[in-house]
C-alpha cells in the first residue's frame, strides 16, 4: 500500500470506552481514528481543555493520531436558527480542539430538509449558512469536510456540486460516502465524476438498495473497489480512508442517524463492535491489496 494512504475510522463503533477504542485500532495496526465520540460523549460536547486533559494523554500513550473530528455540525433542520447559532459556537471550539490534536479536518453537514419538501428552494439559505461555517474554518486554518448524509440538502451528487461550486473554498471540501449515496438512490460513479475536484477525504461504508442496508465494504453497490482503484492508481489520491462499518448496532448510532438504528443496520453482522470494525478493516485491506 502507498505510504500516502492512511487508514482511519470512527472508533466509537467499537464501543464507548475510549481506551478500548485505541486498544482495538492499534491491535489492527492502525495509527489514526476519526474522533466522533469518546466515553459516551460526542466530540462537539467536549471543550478543547477537556480534550487536552482527558483524551490527548491516551492518544499519545497509544501513538494514535486524529484524522478528523466527526462532528454533528450542520446536522440540524435548515430553518432552526437557534440550533444554527449554537453550531457556530460549537464550531469555534471544535477548531480549537483541532489545534490541540494537530488535526486538519472537521466533518460537517448541510442541514436537514423535511422529506415532504423540495430541497431546491433552500439553496440560498444553505449556502449562506455554510459560508458562515467556512469563515470560522478559514480563521482557524481548518478544512471542513461536507458529508453527503441522507436527508440533508447535499445528499445527492448534483446538490453537493452546487454547494461546492458556490463556496469555492479550500476550507470547504468533500468527504465522499459511498453508502449514503447508494441509500439516496445515486450511482456512486456518477457522483464521483461530479465531485472529483472537491474530494478530500473518503468514508469506507457500503450499502445495498434492497432495504438500504449497510453491508461489509466491497459487498454492496457502492463500487468501492472500482472507485478506489481509480482514485489511487489514476488520480493519485492521497489522504485518509476512514472506516465507518455500520455492521453492528453500536451505542451511539441512534443519536447519529435520523432513521431508527434498525433501518440502517437490520441485523448485527458481528458479535460486537470490535469484531465488526475488524471485519471492515480487513475487507478494506483486501481491496487495497488487490489494487
Amino acid at each position: 500500500m502507498k505510504e500516502n494512504i492512511h487508514i482511519s475510522g470512527f472508533a466509537d463503533e467499537i464501543g464507548q470506552d475510549f481506551e478500548k477504542q485505541l486498544q482495538t485500532v492499534t491491535g489492527l495496526g492502525m495509527h489514526y481514528i476519526s474522533l466522533r465520540s469518546a466515553n459516551g460523549k460526542g466530540v462537539a460536547d467536549y471543550t478543547a481543555e477537556e480534550v487536552e486533559q482527558q483524551l490527548l494523554p491516551l492518544l499519545r500513550q497509544y501513538g494514535v493520531g486524529v484524522s478528523s473530528l466527526g462532528s454533528p455540525i450542520g446536522k440540524i433542520p435548515v430553518g432552526d436558527e437557534e440550533a444554527f447559532q449554537k453550531d457556530l459556537v460549537k464550531l469555534e471550539e471544535l477548531c480549537k480542539i483541532c489545534k490541540v490534536l494537530n488535526c486538519r479536518y472537521i466533518r460537517i453537514f448541510s442541514f436537514y430538509i423535511d422529506e415532504n419538501e423540495d430541497p431546491e428552494p433552500y439553496y440560498d439559505t444553505v449556502v449562506a449558512k455554510l459560508r458562515q461555517y467556512d469563515a470560522i474554518a478559514q480563521k482557524h486554518g481548518v478544512i471542513l469536510l461536507h458529508e453527503n448524509e441522507k436527508g440533508i440538502y447535499g445528499d445527492v451528487g448534483s446538490r453537493c456540486k452546487k454547494i461546492f461550486d458556490a463556496l469555492a473554498s479550500p476550507h470547504f471540501r468533500a468527504a465522499f460516502d459511498f453508502a449514503n449515496f447508494v441509500q439516496c438512490g445515486e450511482d456512486t460513479e456518477q457522483c464521483w465524476n461530479l465531485l472529483d475536484p472537491y474530494i478530500e477525504y473518503i468514508h469506507i461504508k457500503d450499502a445495498v438498495t434492497t432495504g438500504n442496508e449497510n453491508v461489509l465494504c466491497g459487498t454492496g453497490e457502492g463500487k468501492i473497489q472500482q472507485l478506489l482503484t481509480r482514485a489511487i492508481r489514476d488520480e493519485g489520491y492521497e489522504g485518509f480512508l476512514t472506516l465507518e462499518p455500520h455492521l453492528v448496532i453500536f451505542e451511539s448510532l441512534s443519536a447519529l442517524e435520523v432513521e431508527e438504528a434498525h433501518h440502517v443496520i437490520r441485523r448485527n453482522k458481528a458479535k460486537d463492535g470490535a469484531e465488526g470494525y475488524a471485519m471492515q478493516y480487513h475487507a478494506l485491506m483486501d481491496i487495497l491489496n488487490a489494487i
